[in-house]
């Protein structure tokens, strides 16, 4: 009897492949057509959209990605990380003035359902915080490709970037934790 993997493995296997996109862009440039690249990545963005039955941010990252195929540049493939950046730009702001409530206060609210105002106020100014990263980064990213340089792309979009993603997470953790013992609910 076989044992089919569980659909957590096959997103985990999804998000791990999106996530070493610059780097198989920077191994295949020059080897395989970079409209191939494009139409694999189409197929991981609709099935991460399919998959975690979607909000509109993956499904415009998906039809983003289509538009970069059909315009059929190899150039194109570098700008999958500025179209990430700027769909996230827009998911976050749009989430503070025209969808409430904001992102991260959806996010916290999983945790704990009864957040409090001083929470409230947090979680907005934390979502203000990500469009700003998400504008500086997706500026960055356009640069790397502007700039031409794949060594210096493929190092941003497939590594700093995901430090700096990550330092960030950790600060607002820490500042979140400091905020909450301030507050007397830690």
């Amino acid at each position: 009897m076989s044992r089919r993997p569980g659909r957590g493995w096959w997103l985990a296997v999804l998000v791990a492949l999106t996530l070493l996109y610059p780097l198989l862009v920077w191994l295949s440039l020059g080897r395989i057509d970079p409209r191939w690249l494009l139409l694999a990545l189409l197929g991981l963005m609709g099935l991460r959209a399919w998959w975690l039955r979607g909000g509109w941010p993956f499904w415009a990252l998906t039809l983003a990605v289509a538009g970069l195929l059909l315009w059929g540049r190899e150039g194109s493939l570098l700008l999958y990380p500025v179209l990430v950046n700027g769909v996230f730009l827009v998911w976050f702001l749009a989430s503070l003035w025209w969808f409430p409530p904001p992102v991260v206060e959806r996010l916290a609210r999983l945790l704990d359902p009864d957040l409090p105002p001083e929470g409230v106020r947090y979680t907005r100014t934390v979502t203000w915080v990500w469009c700003l990263f998400f504008a500086v980064n997706g500026a960055i990213a356009a640069f790397t490709v502007w700039y031409g340089d794949l060594r210096l792309w493929t190092f941003y979009n497939g590594l700093l970037a995901y430090l700096l993603s990550g330092a960030l997470m950790a600060v607002e953790y820490g500042v979140r934790r400091w905020t909450m013992r301030r507050n007397g609910h830690a």
